[in-house]
C-alpha cells in the first residue's frame, strides 16, 4: 500500500490540472482564482490478508490560495472504520497525523468483503464501494539476474547496474484474475540523520538560555536536529549562528535497516492467459546500491477488476511525459464517495488484496563492476559505509567534527560530542531485523 502513495500524489495533482481545465476551458483566458478553489480528498488504503500494520492514509489535496502551487496536508482527528461483510465495524485509530492504524491482530480474509467508512470532524462522511478479496496464487519461483547495463532516465549517467527479478506462477482455471507485484529492498545504512544548517541534539535545547555563546541542553528526551533561531544579537551572550548553508550527517546509534520501495506499478490481467502458467514475468528491478548483501521482498497481490481499472489509469497518468501529444489528465474514478454529494471529487481507491509473497536474500556475489554508491563525481572511491549514502543522496556523509574541534554551532551540556542519532521506525527506516535477514 506504501509504494502507491507517490502514484496517488501525482494522480491527485493531475485531478487538479484536470479540474482547472474543466473549470476554465480550452479557449477562453485563464482565471488564477480558479486555482484556488480546488480542494481534493487523498485516500490511500488496502485491506491485506498478511499479519502486517493494516493502515488508512488520508490527505487533502489542494492549491495555494495566493500561488496557485499544488500541496497536500493531513487529514486529522477523522473517524475511520472497515465495515466487514456488511456487519462488523472495525474502528482504526491514529497513529500519526493523516495514517489510520487497524488493530493488530486485524488482517483480511479471502471471500469477505469490505468497506471503507470516513467521518471527518466537520461531519462529513465517505464511503468506498464493497471489495470482495480475491484469492491469489503462490508464488513458484523467483530468480534474480544482474545487469550491467539497466537504463538509468533523467541522469547524467545513462545506465546502472541492478539486479532484474523475475518469478513464475501458476494462474487459476475458470476464473478471471488481476495482479499487481511489488517489491521491497532491506539495505543495513550506517547514517541515520542528516541535519541542514542545525546540529543533533539528544537532550532538548532550553529556549533563551546561552553559556559563552553556545546553547543550552535540557534534561528531555528530544532526538532530533536542533535549529537555531535566526534572531540577532541582542545583548552579545548569544551564540554566533553561520549565515551560509551547512549540513552535518550522523551515524545510526543501533543496528539499522533503510526501506526502499518500487517506484513503478506492475500489473496483469490473465484474460489471454486464463489457467496457464505465468512464467519469468520481470517483478522488479533493484538497484546496485552497495556491495553488502541485501533482503528483496517480491509480493504478488491479487487484486479485484475495479482496482486493476483504477490503478491502470493512475499508472497512465502518472507516466505520461506531459508533452502536446499526451492524453489531458482525466479525473480517476475512485470507488470513494461522498455520501451526502456524490459529485465531490475524491482521489485514491480502498481495496482488499490477498498476497502472497518471498523473501529473497541478495549476496549480490554475482554483480560485475562497482555499485552506484561507490565513488563519487570526481571518480573517488568510498568507503563501504558510505556506499548506501551516496547512493541515496548523491554526496559523501559530512559528519559534525570530533573533538578538539568545533561544529559552527555548540552545545552546553548534554551527552559528550559527537553524538549518534537513532534509527527512526517509519515507511522508509527501521531499527528491527526484517524477517529473512541474514547476519554476515
Amino acid at each position: 500500500m506504501d509504494k502507491l502513495l507517490l502514484h496517488i500524489r501525482k494522480m491527485a495533482w493531475l485531478v487538479v490540472v484536470a479540474v482547472c481545465l474543466a473549470l476554465s476551458g480550452c479557449v477562453d483566458a485563464f482565471d488564477p482564482q480558479i486555482k484556488a478553489t480546488v480542494d481534493v480528498l487523498v485516500v490511500d488504503g488496502m485491506i491485506t490478508n498478511l499479519p502486517e500494520p493494516q493502515i488508512i492514509r488520508i490527505n487533502r489535496s489542494r492549491a495555494d490560495p495566493i500561488t496557485g502551487r499544488f500541496g497536500t496536508s493531513p487529514v486529522t482527528d477523522a473517524t475511520v472504520e472497515v465495515i466487514v461483510d456488511s456487519s462488523q465495524v472495525v474502528p482504526a485509530h491514529e497513529t500519526v497525523d493523516g495514517s489510520y492504524q487497524l488493530p493488530s491482530d486485524f488482517r483480511g480474509q479471502t471471500g469477505r468483503t469490505y468497506q471503507l467508512r470516513i467521518t471527518l470532524k466537520d461531519g462529513t462522511t465517505y464511503l468506498s464501494n464493497q471489495q470482495l478479496m480475491p484469492p491469489v496464487s503462490p508464488i513458484e519461483r523467483v530468480q534474480a539476474e544482474f545487469n550491467p547495463r539497466v537504463p538509468r532516465p533523467n541522469h547524467i549517467i545513462p545506465t546502472m547496474g541492478a539486479h532484474e527479478f523475475y518469478l513464475d506462477t501458476q494462474d487459476p482455471e475458470s476464473q478471471h484474475n488481476y495482479y499487481k507485484w511489488d517489491w521491497t529492498l532491506y539495505e543495513r545504512k550506517e547514517w541515520c540523520k542528516s541535519c541542514s544548517n542545525g546540529i543533533y541534539a539528544v537532550y532538548n535545547i532550553l529556549p533563551n538560555q546561552y553559556f559563552h555563546r553556545m546553547f543550552v541542553s535540557g534534561d528531555e528526551l528530544f532526538e532530533d536536529c536542533f535549529y537555531p533561531p535566526t534572531t540577532p544579537a541582542v545583548n552579545g551572550n548569544e551564540p554566533i549562528v553561520p549565515s551560509w548553508y551547512w549540513v552535518y550527517d550522523y551515524r545510526c546509534r543501533t543496528r539499522c535497516w533503510e526501506i526502499i520501495h518500487n517506484n513503478n506499478l506492475n500489473l496483469f490481467n490473465d484474460a489471454l492467459s486464463n489457467g496457464g502458467p505465468i512464467k519469468r514475468r520481470k517483478v522488479g528491478v533493484v538497484p546496485y546500491n552497495q556491495r553488502s548483501p541485501a533482503l528483496v521482498v517480491i509480493r504478488q497481490s491479487g487484486i479485484t477488476p475495479e482496482a486493476h481499472s483504477f490503478f491502470t489509469l493512475v499508472e497512465t497518468q502518472t507516466q505520461n511525459s506531459g508533452g502536446l501529444a499526451d492524453t489531458p489528465p482525466t479525473a480517476p474514478i475512485g470507488n470513494i464517495r461522498n455520501a451526502a454529494n456524490p459529485q465531490e471529487i475524491v482521489v485514491g481507491f480502498f481495496s482488499a488484496s490477498s498476497v502472497t509473497e518471498l523473501r529473497y536474500w541478495l549476496d549480490r556475489r554475482d554483480a560485475t563492476g562497482l555499485p552506484i554508491g561507490a565513488y563519487d563525481d570526481n571518480g573517488v572511491i568510498l568507503n563501504w559505509e558510505e556506499e548506501l549514502f551516496y547512493a541515496l543522496t548523491g554526496r559523501r556523509p559530512s559528519p559534525e567534527p570530533l573533538p578538539p574541534f568545533s561544529p559552527l554551532i555548540s552545545i552546553y551540556g548534554g551527552p559528550p560530542r559527537v553524538p549518534t542519532a537513532i534509527c527512526e521506525n517509519n515507511n522508509t527506516s527501521t531499527p528491527f531485523k526484517p524477517e529473512g535477514w541474514r547476519d554476515e
